[in-house]
């Protein structure tokens, strides 16, 4: 596979994961088109030496491993994790709004999102949905209108002159996006427009009620490739589905000998702390579940955990906001994050095994430290070295606009991440 090749097929998965239920859809799909067997929590496992798994929790979090040719015990794992949530509009369960003939939808605003860019852009709405069938059944589906269905307009500046100096935006009043042109006395409720895009997108549920669901909104523009020479590529929620897509290209792509996981968690853009977040106990239970509960601190030993998550990109712009000497630059290689106050879980042997991988390999890597007089984001890292104990490396490929509607990378960044990412999985030792 080539960087091009590597693009193309990024864009493909991001197109089709509006969100993470369906990001675990695509990522199951490709697993299982590779030989990975699907798991159920419910059931007994006979895991196989040599063999390759899959399983999700919530449909909204994956982990796919395989168990290598050797003992986990004296191998290790090599484990790659980043998360499938970004920040986005969610409907609120009671979210119709009727104002002045049109018919708009509350909503609430799911983690860190810069709001601003929301404005004035053909949105789309998907996510999953619960319904009752005929036989008194409860029963979940995937929804995705696919097709522009609302906006949110700005507010001209003849109305508001201090716009370009002082705007700011009130996540209650300013952001329900317009749905439609309706009067409150015609309007159908929400939940019977969703029972009618179920049975358009799933002709075979028998839908006879909608009794709940969890919806996004997203920008309908699709994956581009950007700059006068292609130099970049740009897209919704690169933070942080390239990093899912990393991963899972470069489990696919490595050779089975090694033990080796990843694992796509939900809920990181606020805070981990739920049953498929990282704080939560998916991926420590399926350790026991493959290696046994006495065995995996012995596992755990001779692990390692690699955080990928994207990184700040110096803005040209701005280029004041970072540390001089800490920089990155957009197609110059992944981002080692690091933070001596743990935000970020990376030390000095986690980093210099990424270095030498790189250098082996002859490919770009950077560093990123925040400035001194400024806050520091975090990611699933220090969660999971915390709750595993397991020597962690936290990395990323720089970006531009996080937490945008839509955000840039390099072209050559992601590619350049796997192949090193690729290269860790085969790595015979991790001393």
């Amino acid at each position: 596979m080539d960087n091009a090749v590597f693009n193309q097929q990024l864009f493909d998965f991001l197109k089709n994961s509006p969100t993470p239920y369906h990001a675990v859809e695509q990522m199951a799909q490709r697993l299982e088109a590779a030989g990975f067997e699907r798991l159920d929590e419910q059931a007994e496992w006979s895991l196989a030496s040599g063999q390759r798994y899959y399983v999700t929790r919530n449909d909204s979090t994956i982990i796919a491993f395989q168990t290598g040719h050797g003992d986990p015990v004296k191998q290790g794992v090599r484990m790659i994790g980043a998360h499938t949530d970004s920040p986005c509009l969610r409907v609120k369960p009671n979210p119709e709004l009727f104002r002045k003939g049109y018919y708009q939808l509350g909503v609430e605003v799911y983690g860190g999102a810069l709001l601003s860019p929301w404005f004035d852009r053909d949105l789309s709405l998907a996510g999953r949905v619960s319904y009752v069938d005929g036989k008194g059944r409860l029963r979940d589906g995937l929804i995705n209108f696919s097709r522009p269905v609302a906006t949110v307009p700005s507010l001209a500046i003849h109305l508001d002159r201090e716009a370009n100096n002082s705007r700011t935006v009130n996540p209650q009043t300013d952001i329900p996006p317009l749905l439609m042109q309706a009067p409150e006395k015609d309007a159908v409720p929400f939940k019977e427009l969703l029972a009618h895009q179920l049975r358009e997108e799933h002709p075979q549920a028998d839908v006879a009620k909608v009794l709940d669901y969890e919806l996004s909104f997203y920008d309908t523009q699709p994956p581009s490739t950007v700059g006068l020479n292609g130099e970049f590529i740009a897209s919704a929620r690169l933070d942080n589905l390239l990093s899912c897509f990393i991963g899972l290209q470069a489990l696919l792509d490595a050779d089975s000998a090694q033990p080796a996981v990843l694992v796509c968690n939900d809920h990181e853009e606020v805070g981990s702390m739920s049953a498929e977040g990282a704080q939560g106990p998916f991926l420590s239970s399926l350790l026991d579940r493959w290696v046994g509960a006495a065995q995996r601190p012995r596992v755990i030993a001779r692990s390692m955990m690699v955080s990928a998550d994207n990184a700040h990109g110096v803005h040209p712009n701005y280029a004041d906001r970072h540390d001089g000497n800490h920089g990155p630059l957009l197609n110059a290689g992944p981002v080692i994050k690091v933070n001596n106050n743990q935000r970020y879980a990376t030390n000095s042997r986690t980093a210099a095994l990424y270095r030498h991988l790189s250098e082996t390999l002859d490919l770009p890597c950077q560093t990123f430290v925040v400035r001194t007089d400024m806050g520091c984001g975090s990611t699933i890292g220090p969660l999971t070295a915390g709750n595993l104990g397991v020597r962690t490396l936290d990395i990323g490929v720089p970006q531009f606009a996080m937490h945008s509607i839509r955000e840039m990378a390099g072209a050559k960044d992601g590619y350049t991440l796997y192949q090193v990412l690729r290269r860790y999985i085969e790595l015979e030792s991790l001393d």
